[in-house]
């Protein structure tokens, strides 16, 4: 028998739901650093759920797609473990620049983040085989698929990969919307929940994120 499905929850909880864990000056400056630059960064909501994964993972190495002006790559440093590295990749240099600058304003070491400069498709590659705990993917919606593929490579068994804006402002779930975009994040969606290795969840903060951990191999 299956059970019919709850009502969506009401603006006003989700609005509480999105904020229940706070964010501090740090965060607020590189969001007004954001905006100035044009970068739409993870809500605080997305950001928690960021960390909270990075922590019960134990992360010591995590891959971040789209580095924007540091603020999920903040949120991800401060579930990691202490001697934890994040590897971020940017196709803009200045970004990244403002990155930094965040994360030497939340007291982080320099020696704990990779900033590398380039195509995402370019640099992945190059990164070492199922050497990383979580890999955030934020960059161009229709290389979603690639990512993919990339992160299956790159992640350790038990490992968790999570793309940003799977819900892409509402359109996914709505069939008649057929823009490129659009399509490639259903399509993604559609490829993580048919994947055998992977344990997929849509969660409904921010514009949605998709998780889907790696299933430690066989024997």
């Amino acid at each position: 028998m299956t059970s019919a499905p709850l009502p969506p929850v009401s603006p006003a909880s989700w609005t509480y739901a999105e904020t229940f864990v706070g964010e501090d000056a740090v965060l607020a400056a590189a969001r007004e650093r954001a905006e100035e630059v044009g970068v739409v960064p993870v809500g605080s909501g997305a950001g928690a759920v960021l960390r909270f994964l990075a922590s019960t993972l134990d992360a010591r190495s995590v891959v971040e797609v789209g580095t924007g002006t540091g603020v999920s790559g903040l949120w991800l440093l401060r579930g990691m473990r202490a001697d934890g590295t994040l590897t971020t990749v940017d196709i803009e240099a200045e970004h990244q620049r403002l990155a930094r600058q965040t994360f030497t304003e939340a007291g982080i070491a320099p020696q704990r983040v990779r900033t590398i400069s380039g195509a995402a498709l370019d640099v992945l590659p190059r990164l070492t085989d199922e050497h990383y705990d979580l890999v955030f993917c934020d960059g161009e919606k229709t290389e979603y698929a690639a990512y993919l593929d990339e992160a299956l490579r790159l992640l350790r068994p038990g490992g968790v990969v999570v793309f940003d804006n799977a819900l892409w402002h509402d359109r996914v779930a709505d069939p008649a919307r057929r823009d490129e975009e659009t399509v490639a994040v259903r399509e993604l969606g559609r490829a993580v929940a048919a994947h055998e290795s992977l344990v997929p969840v849509l969660l409904p903060v921010g514009d949605g994120l998709l998780c889907a951990r790696r299933l430690p191999e066989a024997g």
